[in-house]
């Protein structure tokens, strides 16, 4: 398994130095942040891209996956739904000129006083669409349940499964998120064995399972020793993609080598 770094804890730097950065802490790959300062939407044109591929040649990095800026995919008004659907479509013309395989989506929060069965029914059909538009480019789509504050859709990876399962899509597949999962009170061995192939990529994070505290991996209490063991017994061939929150930004370098070390640490043992 090889490490990869969100270019988001490089907030405050253009994507061009966020890279240098975390190729320099030692880490094997990038995910890309699809938001500004970094890679929002139509904001790279040609000459960026190819001096984005140069470089990350130069630093021998890969792109591990591209997250979007969050897009609302479940409002029962449809101007704005279909604005995010055209958002995430837009993304993943961007991430497949920028090689990257592996787009990440946050499925959203209904609004208040919602029926949360029409928000699944409307993200179902934005996904739906979604995952016919990226059918005519080489990428999959990986759904990320998240915490109960940020989605009250998709907080665990069988709810997630559910959705593939609805939409029929094949390019789909899910991220597991140890800080969501924690979270949601998960068990990360069932979890990972249970996605089997439809597993596509690993965010790396922790918390004290009360919020998404976005800590440096081995600060709270998820248990990343039986996630390791478990993606060996499974042959896991992906990237892990650490995520330090934006309690890091002000002093990036010093989260990129700690959160390397651990990963480190653990994938020796």
């Amino acid at each position: 398994m090889r490490t990869s770094l969100s270019s988001f804890l490089y907030l405050n730097y253009s994507l061009n130095e966020a890279i240098q950065h975390i190729a320099m802490a030692g880490f094997d790959a990038v995910d890309i942040w699809g938001g500004r300062p970094h890679a929002y939407r139509n904001d790279l044109h040609e000459h960026d891209i190819r001096s984005l591929h140069n470089q990350l040649d130069d630093f021998g990095l890969e792109i591990a996956s591209f997250i979007p800026a969050q897009c609302d995919l479940c409002s029962p008004h449809t101007a704005i739904r279909m604005d995010g659907i055209r958002d995430i479509q837009t993304s993943i013309e961007l991430a497949a000129r920028l090689e990257a395989s592996i787009i990440s989506i946050l499925p959203g929060h209904s609004l208040h006083h919602q029926c949360p069965d029409e928000g699944w029914d409307l993200l179902a059909d934005s996904l739906a669409r979604i995952g016919e538009f990226a059918g005519h480019y080489d990428v999959l789509l990986a759904i990320e349940p998240a915490d109960k504050y940020a989605s009250d859709l998709i907080n665990t990876t069988v709810q997630a499964m559910d959705m593939i399962d609805q939409i029929g899509c094949d390019n789909f597949g899910v991220v597991f998120d140890t800080g969501h999962a924690l979270i949601a009170g998960e068990d990360t061995d069932t979890a990972i064995r249970a996605l089997g192939d439809r597993l596509f990529h690993i965010h790396l994070s922790d918390n004290h399972r009360e919020r998404d505290e976005r800590l440096i991996p081995g600060k709270g209490r998820f248990d990343f020793q039986t996630l390791i063991a478990t993606l060996k017994s499974t042959q896991f061939e992906g990237f892990l993609t650490a995520e330090p929150g934006w309690q890091y930004t002000l002093d990036p370098d010093s989260a990129a080598i700690e959160t390397r070390e651990f990963l480190e640490f653990i994938l020796q043992e």
